[in-house]
């Protein structure tokens, strides 16, 4: 068993103005996104330019903000969206949905792949790769909140959440830092590094999170508000995962089809 590391969520306090470590993982994998993305650009066969990272960038972020706060109130705090509808916009309380920010990052990139005049699987397809380090940099920013804690566990590396009681548990945020982070960046990087048809490293980026996020949720406790959904074990993670893991093996079965057939 090992004590939770009292970490203050705060890492500058400057007058009023607070800079949270949640915040700054949330500006380390932007930074990643911008630098890897100039990297990737420069590539030779590249469809985006470096000169486009920014914008780029800049239309992911959004989507991932909007989409992940309108997923998070919808999926996980409908109530609270629904007694108060201005909540959606109460992003300082925090909530934030991986599946509702990857369909705000969807959205986004599709209209700017409609502006660069681009497929949308090509813009996708560059961007998978460059999205797992703020995944990973984001469950950290999880773990120093002591939120999103795993199930009770006796493993030796069990953690006693200050606001989970007194047992301990398995530190989910780190798993999740492990796979959709550091796991899934080396898969896609490597992956991508050499041609591949149109689709498939979206379709992998899919089918590997999915899997992932099914299987870490076992050991991540469940959402206390929702609990359980179905069969006494199945959770909201997992549900919102299935979708996901779908489209992925659909793109894929059609990014290795013949171009004529498509």
């Amino acid at each position: 068993m090992i004590d939770f590391p009292r970490i203050d969520p705060v890492a500058v306090s400057l007058g009023p103005l607070q800079i949270h470590w949640y915040g700054l993982m949330y500006l380390l994998g932007f930074a990643a996104f911008f630098w890897l993305g100039r990297y990737r650009a420069s590539t030779p066969g590249s469809r985006i330019k470096r000169d486009q990272i920014s914008d780029l960038l800049f239309y992911g972020i959004l989507g991932t903000i909007i989409g992940g706060r309108i997923g998070y109130m919808v999926a996980y705090n409908f109530a609270r969206l629904a007694e108060d509808p201005l909540s959606l916009v109460y992003v300082w309380e925090g909530g934030m949905s991986f599946h509702g920010g990857l369909a705000g990052v969807v959205v986004a990139l599709w209209l700017f792949a409609r502006r660069r005049r681009l497929r949308l699987l090509e813009v996708t397809d560059f961007a998978a790769p460059l999205v797992p380090i703020g995944l990973g940099a984001g469950r950290i920013g999880n773990f120093i909140n002591g939120e999103l804690w795993g199930r009770v566990s006796e493993v030796p590396w069990a953690v006693v959440f200050p606001h989970a009681g007194m047992q301990p548990r398995h530190p989910s945020q780190l798993y999740e830092f492990l796979l959709e982070g550091v796991v899934l960046f080396v898969v896609l990087w490597f992956y991508s590094r050499k041609p591949r048809a149109v689709g498939s490293v979206s379709a992998l980026f899919a089918i590997a999170y999915a899997l992932m996020r099914f299987a870490v949720e076992f050991l991540r406790a469940p959402d206390a508000h929702i609990g359980f959904i179905a069969w006494g074990w199945l959770t909201l993670g997992q549900a919102l995962s299935v979708p996901l893991l779908l489209l992925g093996v659909v793109l894929l079965f059609i990014s290795r089809m013949p171009k004529q057939a498509r």
